[in-house]
């Protein structure tokens, strides 16, 4: 992959994450206006960024190619 195909590979999965993300944000708001807890914490934010591989050593990978 070349170094442009990377970028907008990485661009495509954090535009994947945040729309996955803002559901959940949206989740736990709901919850939280009926008076619930919230159905997503930290750890699930977490994982989104693991799903989509966006974390920093799986970007740096790929400019480096690993």
């Amino acid at each position: 992959m070349t170094p442009e195909q990377s970028a907008a590979y990485i661009i495509s999965q954090v535009a994947c994450a945040m729309s996955e993300m803002f559901a959940m944000q949206a989740a736990n708001l709901e919850r939280a206006n009926k008076g619930e807890g919230i159905a997503y914490g930290e750890e699930a934010f977490l994982a989104v960024q693991e799903k989509y591989m966006i974390g920093h050593n799986a970007v740096l990978g790929l400019f480096h190619g690993q």
